[in-house]
């Protein structure tokens, strides 16, 4: 029968697979005769279960990578309402959105350097000292450091519904990141210069196989760390930026993966050069990202209503919590979501980043914040 349901992108990766008895929502309900909705038609069938008056949806979702393949009708699902994370389809990709990328990229990167990094020409220095002047702790200055970027970076995106109406998408996102930018800047460079000040709690680098543990931990913390910024042309407001409400993938594990891998990458962190400094510093990273936890569902909730509702139903914050619990089923292929070029790209540049490591701490230091 014919069933309508609103899908705000096209999907791309795709499986066979049964699923729980949805709630009940008006919008997704289903009926014993024939429904058809405009503009969008989605094939599928809906079975009765002998136990209970309510139906059982049977789901239909054909998974494939992303790149160079197309979308079919069958590929969409009754009760699918989020968006298919990490899709990249090759063919759809317009050269010159990706020049404007590059172009903004250098130009912003420029700007950032002249109005921040530079000591000569920017602010960055003249910012850090100033937030010195309020304390001689290194530990405390962390603190408040964070603090600031928090309340901005999340200031911001509390008021982007109505910025965006105001100013526009596009203008908004180059406000946001404006302003973001260098104090996230700020933030790990302080970090970097002073990450071994403070007092020193534990020693544990000599522990054998404990670098190749931390490594592997901080390396998965950028999988979940990724989905923040699945689209860079949004990012650069190449494409007009949305609130998007995913629900494959690594949300499939957790609905709020940035949190999780922002844990991870503390832990690891702090376990490896175990002092107060590494401490502050994520204790403040981990409450910023609890507090994105129920400022992100509050958005959403505002933005998407039941449909949100319907993707929290059967996800969870705490990772595998719903998989476990039989909220959320994952595909024998779910692999796939992952083989796509978006999470192979992230995967070269956190191997790049390592290894730029000393690169990174010399050019900290050097700036002397």
């Amino acid at each position: 029968m014919a069933a309508s349901v609103v899908v705000s992108t096209s999907l791309s990766v795709c499986f066979n697979y049964g699923y729980h008895r949805r709630p009940s929502i008006s919008a997704l309900s289903c009926y014993s005769n024939s429904i058809t909705k405009t503009n969008l038609k989605l094939s599928s069938q809906c079975f009765s279960n002998s136990n209970s008056v309510a139906p059982i949806y049977c789901r239909k979702f054909v998974a494939r990578t992303s790149i160079g393949e197309n979308e079919s009708e069958s590929e969409k699902e009754l009760g699918f309402v989020g968006e298919d994370s990490a899709v990249f389809e090759l063919g759809k990709q317009k050269v010159s959105s990706w020049i404007y990328f590059t172009a903004i990229l250098g130009v912003v990167l420029y700007v950032l350097n002249v109005a921040w990094i530079d000591n000569s020409t920017g602010y960055g220095k003249a910012f850090i000292d100033a937030v010195s002047t309020l304390s001689d702790s290194s530990e405390v200055v962390m603190l408040i450091l964070i603090l600031i970027f928090a309340g901005v970076h999340s200031g911001l995106a509390s008021f982007r519904n109505t910025g965006e109406k105001l100013i526009g998408e596009r203008p908004f996102r180059v406000l946001f990141a404006g302003i973001s930018l260098p104090l996230a800047v700020s933030t790990v460079v302080y970090f970097i210069n002073h990450r071994y000040d403070g007092l020193q709690l534990w020693q544990l680098q000599d522990a054998p196989g404990l670098h190749q543990l931390l490594w592997l931990s901080n390396f998965i913390s950028f999988f979940f760390l990724y989905p923040s910024t699945f689209n860079l042309l949004e990012v650069a407001a190449v494409d007009k930026p949305k609130l998007h409400l995913w629900e494959t993938g690594i949300i499939r594990i957790t609905r709020h993966p940035q949190m999780v891998g922002q844990v991870i990458w503390c832990l690891a962190h702090t376990i490896w050069i175990g002092n107060s400094v590494a401490v502050a510093a994520s204790i403040g990273l981990i409450a910023h990202h609890l507090f994105g936890v129920w400022n992100g569902d509050r958005r959403l909730a505002i933005r998407y209503g039941e449909d949100f509702e319907l993707v929290k139903s059967r996800t969870s914050v705490v990772p595998f919590a719903a998989i476990l619990d039989g909220r959320q089923e994952l595909p024998k292929d779910f692999y796939k979501e992952f083989i796509r070029l978006p999470y192979l790209t992230v995967t070269a540049i956190t191997l790049g980043a390592y290894f730029a490591h000393p690169l990174m701490q010399a050019a900290s230091f050097n700036l002397h914040w």
